[in-house]
């Protein structure tokens, strides 16, 4: 007899009763997950969790009695669990969704809402894909159901690269990185960041964040590291000693003109089920740097990105692959790795001094 696999038990911590009863519906229709309980606030939250203890808390960070950092902090003190933080589109909720991760969140997603079909789709898919990433998390690093909706369709970069442009290159040595990660890459990137040198060379960052977190996660970053770190803008030049983070909800290309490189942002379609896709930055980086690209795939779920670095190898990039011990999730680093897109596997605090000056 097959043995049946163990389901991914959720707790939902929201002070909104539509969001608990949305979440609730989102995620019992997946299969793999089921959703044990539902709590207003971190009290209740707690009374539950005597009873059964989850695998994965979703969690809001602005509830009454008790805020979700707060109740963070305690259970990371207590009982590590993974949790993933639900928030609001509001600037001060993705202050206090920073907050959040570095008191060991493993994950910050949007919380769902009812707009076009589209948007609740792609809200579906990273909602069910977050849990799961987060059941999967190593937490040493932190101190088909009903009614189901059609998936989404996983494109490939092609989606957003038009063909090669014919244009005259001119030579240039000047050395750019491309970094991708996803679930625990925040903190990853954290420890990248602040081990770069101030004379660097110039970094382009896909980190699978929500729309409006990315600028608030660059500036905790810029405020740690010796290096700029800034979100990207559409133009923004890669200059040494300055990393540009792709802001979320859109897709980050790097381009070049004659011996200047800089990023193009675009809107387009979920790539790899990402928006931002680690897979159409470097993508671009192996057609318009070449050998003169640095390609870094970091801890995330799933395979964003490993054809990507495939080609940056193919086209003379030096890449390297964060290893297993290091990841909290070791899924896009094995990934690249299986397809042989790895010239080095490395520990995350061997990665910035092993990167070509």
């Amino acid at each position: 007899m097959r043995e049946t696999k163990k389901k991914i038990k959720v707790l939902i911590v929201d002070d909104s009763a539509v969001v608990r009863q949305t979440m609730s519906g989102i995620l019992s229709s997946d299969q793999e997950i089921e959703v044990i309980g539902t709590a207003a606030d971190p009290f209740i939250a707690a009374n539950k969790m005597r009873n059964e203890m989850p695998d994965v808390i979703t969690l809001d960070v602005e509830m009454p009695r008790m805020d979700g950092v707060t109740f963070l902090q305690k259970i990371m003190s207590q009982h590590p669990i993974p949790v993933v933080i639900c928030s609001s589109l509001t600037a001060e909720g993705s202050e206090t969704a920073m907050k959040a991760i570095e008191n060991g969140a493993v994950e910050i997603i949007h919380k769902p809402q009812l707009g076009t079909k589209k948007f609740f789709e792609e809200s579906k898919v990273h909602l069910i894909d977050a849990i799961k990433a987060a059941s999967m998390a190593n937490m040493k690093h932190h101190g088909k159901g009903k009614n189901p909706c059609r998936p989404v369709p996983k494109l490939t970069a092609d989606a957003m690269l038009s063909k090669p442009e014919s244009f005259s290159m001119v030579k240039t040595t000047e050395k750019v990185v491309a970094v991708g990660a996803s679930t625990g890459g925040t903190e990853a990137l954290r420890v990248l960041l602040e081990a770069m040198p101030v004379d660097c060379p110039g970094m382009a960052i896909v980190q699978h964040m929500p729309e409006h977190f990315t600028a608030a996660f660059a500036r905790r970053l810029n405020g740690l590291c010796a290096i700029e770190v800034k979100e990207a803008e559409d133009g923004a030049p890669i200059l040494r000693g300055r990393a540009l983070i792709a802001p979320g909800g859109k897709h980050m290309l790097l381009k070049r003109s004659g011996a200047r490189y800089y990023v193009e942002i675009r809107n387009g379609p979920l790539v790899c089920r990402h928006r931002p896709s680690v897979d159409v930055l470097f993508r671009s980086a192996a057609r318009y740097a070449g050998n003169n690209a640095i390609g870094v795939i970091m801890t995330g779920m799933g395979d964003d990105g490993a054809k990507g670095l495939l080609e940056m190898k193919e086209a003379g990039a030096f890449t390297i692959a964060q290893d297993e011990g290091s990841s909290v999730v070791f899924g896009m680093p094995r990934e690249a790795i299986k397809l042989g897109a790895a010239d080095k596997v490395l520990p995350l605090k061997f990665i910035a001094e092993n990167l070509p000056r």
